[in-house]
């Protein structure tokens, strides 16, 4: 019976410590926390957001960090044999807007329980608050690991799962990428992927907390287009944030390194109505609040809010009267309205992304069975690869999919 050693017990790692248990490894899972799962525990705000239920190519589109690279993993590991598990181990799902998959009770808790339930069924030894420092190493193979305290766990095969260098205090602190680089692997530049933006326009501030819903966003490097997103947004004390947002950081990001500035996020409050539609609805309800201050003739087209940004963007004073304001003044509203200017001068840092882009070079990495090209028994599965997607269950599939594709290999080392 082959040993198996799994450094890090979040998503991929207790999905590989599941499936070389389920193909007769003895199986330990080395976890840092004190408890596994404690990434898993904020997914999806609490609510885990588990996979997709799209198909295989449209995970593949949604993982622009090198999603090809997952193919041969997500096909032995599916979108829905994620689900199939976890049906099977009594935890009943939903699919929400967009595809995402949820547990039904909205609690993530009960994603963790039901994997470690899975890896206590199959015999896992499951050792927690304890740190490794190095991948033991004898000629051309791995034999096993040594932790901060000294003790050393003979192995057959080692999959490094430790994740990636986002919310650290989940044990997510970039300790995986220390023990490839130590093995000679080539770690691809960090950056923060899935991160709130920051802002400097000064209304951002009055805006802290609101939440926008079906809006389109656009970013725009030096007046040219770089990237757009439906959906929902929130503007924070330092920025913006929310689903949308974090889909377009990663252009953000990318504009940043190459030293791009005069970068902006145009929001089109209406996106379902053309120029001249949202005009006629302006019209009508001017029509209906004439006698109104603009300040309150708006309240049925935006949050009261947003309101006054939108007027100041127009360069309109919101006391003046609903039946004093011209046709060009009225233009001059809609198209903030299909516009509303957010200065955006970065990301969040890289400890508050929600996902690591960077890491370990997938071309020293097999796709079929995610071992390593440098070292015979050594595995990579998860966030310590170079792959990152977008929001709406794509990274947590990828985690899932290269744990599995990487515990079914290592089994057999």
């Amino acid at each position: 019976m082959n040993k198996v050693i799994v450094v890090g017990g979040g998503a991929a790692g207790l999905l590989a410590a599941a499936a070389a248990a389920e193909h007769g490894a003895q199986v330990t899972v080395l976890e840092k926390m004190f408890k596994p799962g404690k990434k898993l525990l904020i997914t999806g705000k609490g609510r885990c957001n588990i996979t997709n239920d799209c198909d295989l190519q449209e995970i593949i589109k949604n993982i622009p960090g090198n999603g090809r690279f997952l193919n041969s993993a997500l096909r032995q590991f599916t979108n829905e044999d994620v689900v199939k598990l976890l049906n099977d181990n009594g935890l009943e799902t939903k699919v929400e807007r967009g595809g995402r998959v949820f547990p039904v009770s909205d609690q993530a808790k009960d994603v963790v329980d039901t994997l470690l339930k899975i890896l206590h069924d199959l015999g896992v030894e499951l050792v927690t608050d304890i740190c490794v420092t190095e991948v033991l190493t004898d000629t051309e193979k791995v034999i096993g690991v040594k932790t901060k305290s000294g003790k050393v766990f003979k192995a057959d095969a080692v999959i490094v799962a430790a994740g990636g260098a986002s919310y650290p205090g989940t044990g997510s602190d970039g300790s995986g990428f220390k023990l490839a680089e130590k093995l000679g692997h080539a770690i691809i530049p960090l950056k923060p992927s899935l991160v709130p933006l920051t802002s400097d326009s000064p209304y951002i501030p009055d805006l802290q907390g609101l939440s926008l819903r079906n809006v389109q966003a656009t970013v725009y490097s030096s007046g040219s287009k770089a990237a757009s997103e439906f959906g929902e947004m929130l503007f924070t004390h330092f920025g913006v944030s929310g689903p949308i947002i974090l889909s377009l950081s990663k252009t953000v990001a990318a504009l940043l390194k190459a030293n791009k500035t005069n970068i902006d996020l145009l929001i089109d409050l209406k996106p379902a109505l053309t120029f001249e539609k949202l005009e006629a609805r302006v019209q009508r309800d001017f029509e209906q609040y004439s006698r109104k201050l603009l300040l309150n003739g708006m309240k049925d087209l935006l949050p009261q809010r947003l309101i006054p940004v939108v007027l100041d963007q127009a360069y309109l004073d919101e006391e003046k009267p609903v039946n004093q304001i011209s046709k060009e003044e009225r233009k001059r509203l809609v198209e903030v309205l299909k516009g509303l200017s957010v200065s955006i001068t970065g990301t969040r840092p890289l400890a508050e992304a929600i996902v690591t882009a960077g890491g370990v070079s997938i071309k020293e990495i097999e796709p079929k069975t995610l071992r390593s090209k440098l070292w015979q028994g050594l595995y990579f599965a998860g966030e310590v690869i170079d792959i990152d997607g977008y929001t709406g269950g794509y990274n947590l599939q990828a985690a899932f999919s290269t744990g599995y594709a990487a515990g079914t290999a290592a089994a057999y080392q």
